[in-house]
C-alpha cells in the first residue's frame, strides 16, 4: 500500500511541488501582511523615544501617525454602536489595566471611561495601542483639551489642521537657510568641476591658468588670425583651403602683412618682389575671405621695419642715416608723400573688393542670404620697434617721443580725412616709454588703437598695470596680439606648441581682467605668426608646421577655454586626425603637450592642408638634432678629431675611421630630404622659398658633415709622427699665448719635423 503511494507520488511529483510551493508562498505573504499592518504602530519604548527627542519632526510625525489610526479606530467603533449595541455595552463593562487583567467597570471613575476593548497582555490589536499612545499624547501635551468621545473625530480634524499649519510655518521660516544651503553646494560643485578640469588639464600637459575654465572668462570678440607674407609666400589656393577651417574654428577675420608681396603700381612698382602677387588672383582671395565671413585688415608698415623699400636705391635718400635701411625719415617731404601713395594703394585696393562685395551681396535673393559682405573697417599701420630715430640733421631738434606721435598722428590723419570710416590700428611697444601728459597732449587717442602685442607668458611683466591704466586714459578700445609662431626662436623649424598656447591662454586672463579698464572693452586678438624677423632674417617656422599650433590655439581663444574633452573639442575632426577617442582603453591623454617637446604625437596623425609639410618639418628636425650631436660629439667630446688634432695632423687612422665611419651615409639621408623638400613643399610654396628653406636648413648640416670627412681623410693618410712635445702653431704665437722661449725651441722642432717628412716622401 505505502509502496503505491510513493508510486503515486513520483508520478504526480510535479503537482506535489506545485501545491508544496503553494502553500509555502501563501504563508510568507501572510506574514509579510500582518508585519506591514503592525509595523506603523510604534512600541512602548519608540513611542518614548520619540516623545522625549527635541527634533519637532518627530513630533509630528507622531502625532500624524497616531491621528491616523485614531479615526480609523473611532470609524470602527462608531460602526459597531450602530450595527450590535450590546456587544459595546459588553465591552464597556470592563477595563483593563497595566498588566492585561480584567477589572470591572465599577472600580472606575465615570470620567475616566473611555471606549477600550479586552485583549490578551501579549497580543494587542493596533486600535487598543493607538489609543493607548493618544492618551499618553494629550498627557504630555497639557495644552490639548480632552473631548468627549462623541466629538473625537472633530478632535482629530482640528489638530491634523493645526499641525499641517505648524508644519506649513516652518518650512517657510527655513526657506531662507535653506537656499543659503542650495547657493553654497552650488559653489561648491563649480569649484569641484574647476578643479577637476584643471586636474586634467595637467594630464594632458596644458598650461593652468586661475579663472580659464567653463565658467570663466568669455572669448575675445573679434579673433584676428596674422599672415605674414614677407618673403615666403604661401600659394593663395593653399591659403584658400585653411579658410573655412579658420571661420568653423571661430576666428572673425584676417590680419594680413604683405611687405613685398603685395602688386604695387606705378613710381612703387619697385617695391614688388619678383613672386609678389599677381593683382587678379590677390582680388580672388580676398573675395574668398568675404564669401567666408572674414574681415580683412591690411598691415602696412610706415616707420620702421622699411627694410623692402628702403634697400633699393631708388628710395635710399628717404633713410634716417644712410647706412642703415630699418627707418624712414619723417622729416622729409618726400617720405611722407611716399608713405600715403602706399597707404592709398593698400586702402583702394582693398576698397574695391570691399564694393564688389557688397554689391553681390545687394544683388543676392532673400532666399540666399550673403555672408561675404563684411565691411573692410580697420587698415595697421605697423609703427613697432622703430630704430635709429631722430639721428638725422632734421630730426635731431625733436624728441624722440615728439617725432613719433606727429609722424603716426599725420599718417592717420591722412586716412581719416580721406576715408573717415575707417579705423587706425598700430603696435603698442613705442608708446610704453611715453609720459601720460605727452599723449593726452598729441590727441593721438583719438586718432589710433594701439594693438598691444606681448608673445612670452609673463605678460604683465611687459605691461604692468599702470600701464595698461595709462594706455585707459588715453584710448577708450585696444587690441591685443598673441603668437601661435615665430616668437621664440628667430630660425626654428616646428613651433613650441605649448609655450604659444599659454600665451594665448594668458591673454584670455588678462583681457578678462583688463577690458573693464577702458569704455568700448579691449577689441579683440590677433594671433600673429612670424615668418621672418624682419626683412634681412631667415625663414622661421613656416605656416604648415605651424597650423597644429594656431589650430590649437585659435580654437581655446574661441570658446575662451581648453576643451579637455575629445568628443566636443574640435581640434581632431578640423585637423582630420585618424584618432578615435572610444577605441583608446589604455587611460593614456589623447593630447600631450609639454614644455621639453615641440608637438605632440597626435597631430602627426592628421591629414589637414599642408599635413604633409609639417611631418616632413618634425623627420627633419629629428635629424638635425641626431646629426647636430654627431657632429659635437666627434668634433668637441671625441679625443681624435678634435681641432687640436687636426691642426697638428696628430691622431690615430683607427680611431677617425671609425668616427667618420656613418659620415657617407648621413650625407645621402641629408640629400635625399633636400630632394623629398621639393617634392612636399610645391603645393604650398614656389621654388624659391623651398630653396630657401633647403639652403637654410639642410645644406649647412650637409657641408659640415662634408668638412669632417674631408678632415678625416687628411688624418688617415699620415704614416709618420713626430715626438712630442709637439710645436706650437703660430695663431697661438700671434695671441701672444706661447712664451719666447718656447717659441724658439718649437720653431727648431718644426723644422726637424718637416724634414723628417721631406725624408718619409
Amino acid at each position: 500500500m505505502q509502496s503505491n503511494w510513493i508510486i503515486l507520488i513520483w508520478r504526480r511529483k510535479l503537482s506535489v511541488l506545485l501545491i508544496a510551493s503553494s502553500l509555502v508562498l501563501l504563508a510568507l505573504w501572510s506574514w509579510v501582511f500582518f508585519i506591514s499592518s503592525s509595523a506603523d504602530i510604534p512600541t512602548d519604548g519608540q513611542f518614548n523615544d520619540l516623545i522625549q527627542t527635541d527634533n519637532p519632526q518627530n513630533h509630528v510625525y507622531l502625532l500624524q501617525k497616531l491621528i491616523s489610526q485614531a479615526n480609523r479606530v473611532l470609524r470602527y467603533q462608531q460602526k459597531r454602536h450602530n450595527t450590535s449595541p450590546s456587544v459595546d455595552q459588553n465591552l464597556s463593562q470592563e477595563r483593563r489595566p497595566t498588566g492585561g487583567i480584567p477589572v470591572p467597570a465599577a472600580a472606575h471613575s465615570g470620567k475616566n471611561s473611555g471606549i477600550v476593548r479586552f485583549v490578551k497582555p501579549t497580543k494587542r490589536p493596533p486600535s487598543i495601542a493607538v489609543l493607548e499612545a493618544t492618551e499618553h499624547t494629550l498627557s504630555v501635551f497639557p495644552h490639548r483639551t480632552k473631548k468627549p468621545v462623541a466629538v473625537a473625530n472633530y478632535l482629530f480634524e482640528d489638530e491634523r489642521l493645526k499641525i499641517l499649519e505648524n508644519q506649513q510655518r516652518v518650512r517657510n521660516a527655513g526657506m531662507g537657510e535653506f537656499q543659503i544651503g542650495m547657493d553654497y553646494d552650488r559653489m561648491l560643485t563649480s569649484a569641484e568641476r574647476q578643479t577637476q578640469y584643471e586636474h586634467e588639464l595637467l594630464r594632458l600637459g596644458v598650461p593652468v591658468i586661475p579663472g580659464i575654465g567653463p565658467s570663466g572668462a568669455r572669448a575675445p570678440n573679434e579673433r584676428l588670425v596674422h599672415l605674414d607674407l614677407k618673403g615666403a609666400p604661401p600659394k593663395l589656393s593653399f591659403l584658400k583651403r585653411l579658410l573655412p577651417m579658420l571661420k568653423t574654428l571661430g576666428a572673425t577675420g584676417l590680419l594680413i602683412e604683405y611687405e613685398d608681396m603685395f602688386p604695387y603700381t606705378g613710381v612703387l612698382q619697385a617695391l614688388s618682389a619678383k613672386n609678389a602677387y599677381k593683382a587678379e588672383e590677390l582680388k580672388d582671395f580676398l573675395e574668398s575671405v568675404k564669401m567666408h565671413g572674414l574681415s580683412i585688415m591690411p598691415l602696412v608698415q610706415t616707420f620702421g621695419h622699411f627694410e623692402f623699400a628702403l634697400k633699393l636705391q631708388e628710395f635710399e635718400k628717404m633713410r634716417e642715416i644712410p647706412e642703415s635701411p630699418e627707418s624712414i625719415c619723417p622729416s622729409q617731404q618726400d617720405s611722407i608723400l611716399f608713405i600715403q601713395n602706399m597707404v592709398t594703394q593698400i586702402i583702394e585696393f582693398h576698397m574695391s573688393i570691399d564694393a564688389g562685395a557688397a554689391a553681390y551681396s545687394s544683388n543676392s535673393t532673400a532666399n540666399e542670404p550673403s555672408t561675404h559682405a563684411t565691411t573692410f573697417t580697420h587698415i595697421h599701420i605697423g609703427c613697432d620697434e622703430v630704430a635709429r630715430m631722430g639721428e638725422c640733421v632734421q630730426c635731431r631738434e625733436h624728441g624722440h617721443h615728439e617725432i613719433f606721435l606727429t609722424h603716426v598722428t599725420g599718417i592717420s590723419n591722412f586716412v581719416k580725412t580721406h576715408w573717415p570710416h575707417l579705423q587706425v590700428v598700430i603696435w603698442d611697444d613705442m608708446l610704453r616709454d611715453m609720459m601720460l601728459s605727452e599723449m593726452q597732449h598729441s590727441h593721438i587717442g583719438s586718432y589710433v588703437e594701439p594693438m598691444v602685442w606681448v608673445y612670452a607668458n609673463d605678460i604683465y611683466r611687459f605691461i604692468q598695470p599702470q600701464l595698461w591704466d595709462m594706455y585707459s586714459k588715453v584710448f577708450p578700445t585696444v587690441w591685443a596680439a598673441s603668437a601661435f609662431k615665430g616668437a621664440f626662436g628667430e630660425s626654428l623649424i616646428v613651433p613650441p606648441l605649448q609655450r604659444h598656447l599659454e600665451n594665448n591662454i594668458r591673454w584670455l586672463a588678462v583681457i578678462a581682467k583688463e577690458g573693464g579698464r577702458f569704455s568700448k572693452g579691449i577689441r579683440g586678438l590677433a594671433l600673429t605668426g612670424w615668418q621672418r624677423y624682419d626683412h634681412f632674417a631667415v625663414l622661421c617656422e613656416l605656416l604648415p608646421v605651424g597650423i597644429p599650433s594656431l589650430i590649437t590655439s585659435l580654437s581655446t581663444v574661441s570658446k575662451g577655454y581648453f576643451i579637455t574633452n575629445p568628443k566636443e573639442n574640435s581640434i581632431l575632426r578640423i585637423l582630420e586626425c585618424a584618432f578615435h577617442p572610444d577605441s583608446r582603453r589604455s587611460g593614456q591623454p589623447w593630447i600631450e603637450l609639454h614644455p621639453n617637446s615641440h608637438h605632440s604625437q597626435l597631430f602627426s596623425s592628421c591629414t589637414y592642408p599642408g599635413s604633409m609639410i609639417y611631418k616632413f618639418a618634425l623627420r627633419l628636425f629629428d635629424k638635425l638634432t641626431e646629426l647636430q650631436n654627431y657632429l659635437v660629439h666627434v668634433r668637441d667630446r671625441s679625443a681624435w678629431m678634435s681641432d687640436y688634432n687636426v691642426r697638428h695632423n696628430f691622431s690615430s687612422p683607427l680611431r677617425v675611421h671609425e668616427l667618420t665611419y656613418n659620415t657617407p651615409s648621413y650625407i645621402n639621408e641629408l640629400s635625399t630630404m633636400a630632394r623629398e623638400a621639393h617634392e612636399v613643399m610645391f603645393e604650398v610654396f614656389d621654388e624659391y622659398t623651398i630653396t630657401e628653406f633647403v639652403e637654410q636648413n639642410i645644406y649647412p648640416t650637409i657641408a659640415s658633415l662634408q668638412r669632417q670627412l674631408e678632415v678625416g681623410q687628411k688624418l688617415m693618410q699620415r704614416r709618420v709622427w713626430p715626438q712630442r712635445p709637439l710645436p706650437y702653431g703660430a695663431e697661438l704665437a700671434e695671441l701672444n699665448l706661447v712664451p719666447i722661449r718656447l717659441l724658439n725651441a718649437d720653431q727648431v722642432g718644426a723644422n726637424s719635423d718637416q724634414s723628417n717628412a721631406k725624408t718619409h716622401n
